[in-house]
């Protein structure tokens, strides 16, 4: 059953004011393309991270937060990643929503004003409360950390 979308109050930035609002790309994307509101070209060597910044400043509603996520293409196609990725807007930020880009790749990479550079996920948020405890409960996997379940379905 389709949810209501939530309305999110967003205010558009001067230096992203020419710049379209995030969207779905398609009926049932899970996350919106933000764009890079730069002047001129951003010019990523490999290795090189930076914050590029998206004009755009939210009012998150409680309980929720925003997931600024790589985009599969730039990441493929030219190793641009998020580097925190997913970086996280709170609910109570109001600052500038910033994607923070790493070229992971061999080649400098250049981005334009108006660049699809990352996107972003609404999604809920629980909040946990600790219970300090004695034990925990047994579990079939146990303590086993890293690598411990395997590599293919044989092992």
């Amino acid at each position: 059953m389709p949810q209501q979308p939530l309305e999110i109050p967003v205010l558009h930035l001067a230096h992203g004011a020419d710049l379209p609002l995030p969207a779905y790309a398609s009926e049932q994307a899970s996350g919106m393309d933000l764009l890079a509101a730069i002047d001129g070209a951003l010019e990523l060597g490999p290795g090189e991270r930076r914050a590029v910044p998206t004009g755009l400043a939210l009012a998150l509603p409680p309980g929720y937060e925003g997931q600024v996520r790589p985009r599969s293409g730039l990441a493929a196609k030219d190793g641009i990643t998020v580097l925190n990725a997913p970086g996280t807007i709170d609910a109570d930020y109001r600052g500038e929503v910033k994607a923070l880009l790493i070229n992971l790749g061999e080649q400098r990479v250049t981005l334009e004003r108006g660049d699809r550079i990352a996107q972003l996920v609404i999604a809920p948020v629980c909040r946990a409360h600790w219970k300090e405890s004695e034990e925990l409960e047994d579990s079939p996997r146990g303590a086993g950390g890293f690598g411990s379940t395997g590599i293919s379905s044989g092992t």
